[in-house]
């Protein structure tokens, strides 16, 4: 084959090979196909909620459907591993959840880091714990609830969402930090340890503003204090117990998308900006906050920053409750 004929088939074949290498290398060429996002746990509960909140505005923006996938078992460990291990094309993502992705991994061995082995995209949305008491306790504040139970060690009774739950590890990090004693009384969720608050079988609780929101409003439960780092919108005149001399003090709930860790970072920041955009809609806003839940959309490194801190508080957390595996 002479020189020229070489050229004439080389030219065209070196444009095709730019053409295909350089679509893929925009960021714009993402995505061309679905985008499937994996829920550790059952449908209808809090973080398949928050999924499916999101699911529609964020495919609208994207310009591809979203399609959310439940995988549950043993507590949503099951479905990050699967993300964990998957293709890093930013077409699998997780909805991550505190649970999942800092307490597990604080008490027990799991396959997978929250960091190491994913790259965080956004928080979509937390939910700030309540520190509920049973309205016929003669306390109305943080303050008069540990004068209250300092004066009866060991002699009252919380409950908790479960044994390790986020509910149960809020109120032992806070026992420790106020050197309370107090019997630890774990049920099976977080409606049944309401339930038995609102009957008088417990003292107090830390519960989820999901859970806590109606009663509150019923006058079932007396809130006195929440856990996260500022006031509630929903509760805006219940303190957080960091502004009560407690500044360490600071226990969410979040969900937040997060993608295998080599996922092209140019995806990354797409998505996140989409999520931002998202639960800034009226819409969005609404249905999460009928859930009790506060719209975030920060950046992957705001999330990130948000998970190492976690680690470290958590930790303390499961320490002060005495729920590492051995």
């Amino acid at each position: 084959m002479n020189v020229w004929k070489t050229a004439a088939i080389a030219a065209p074949l070196a444009a095709a090979i730019t053409f295909v290498t350089g679509s893929f290398a925009q960021p714009n060429a993402w995505p061309l196909q679905p985008i499937k996002i994996v829920v550790g746990l059952a449908a209808g509960g809090l973080t398949d909620t928050i999924t499916r909140i999101i699911a529609q505005p964020l495919g609208e923006q994207l310009g591809q459907p979203i399609v959310v996938e439940n995988r549950p078992g043993a507590a949503g460990t099951i479905a990050a591993e699967v993300v964990a291990r998957g293709a890093a094309d930013g077409y699998t993502l997780v909805m991550g959840n505190l649970p999942q992705m800092v307490i597990l991994p604080a008490m027990q061995t799991t396959k997978y880091d929250p960091l190491k082995d994913f790259a965080p995209i956004s928080i979509v949305g937390s939910n700030p714990f309540v520190l509920c008491v049973n309205p016929k306790l003669p306390v109305h504040t943080l303050a008069e609830f540990i004068a209250y139970v300092k004066e009866r060690p060991g002699q009252l009774a919380f409950g908790s969402g479960g044994i390790g739950n986020g509910t149960h590890l809020s109120m032992a990090y806070f026992l420790k930090l106020a050197g309370l004693d107090m019997i630890h009384v774990p049920y099976k969720g977080g409606a049944p340890a309401m339930a038995d608050l609102v009957a008088g079988h417990v003292v107090a609780n830390f519960s989820s503003s999901s859970d806590a929101l109606p009663q509150v409003k019923a006058g079932t439960v007396r809130a006195i204090a929440v856990s996260g780092g500022s006031r509630s919108p929903k509760l805006p005149d219940v303190p957080t117990i960091s502004e009560l001399g407690y500044p360490t003090f600071k226990t969410i709930t979040w969900n937040g998308l997060m993608a295998p860790a080599q996922t092209p970072k140019e995806i990354v920041n797409r998505v996140a900006a989409e999520v931002a955009r998202a639960v800034k809609e009226p819409a969005v806003v609404e249905h999460m906050g009928n859930q009790g839940i506060d719209p975030i959309g920060n950046t992957p490194e705001e999330f990130t920053a948000a998970i190492k801190a976690d680690v470290a508080l958590w930790t303390e957390a499961v320490n002060a409750a005495g729920v590492k595996e051995k």
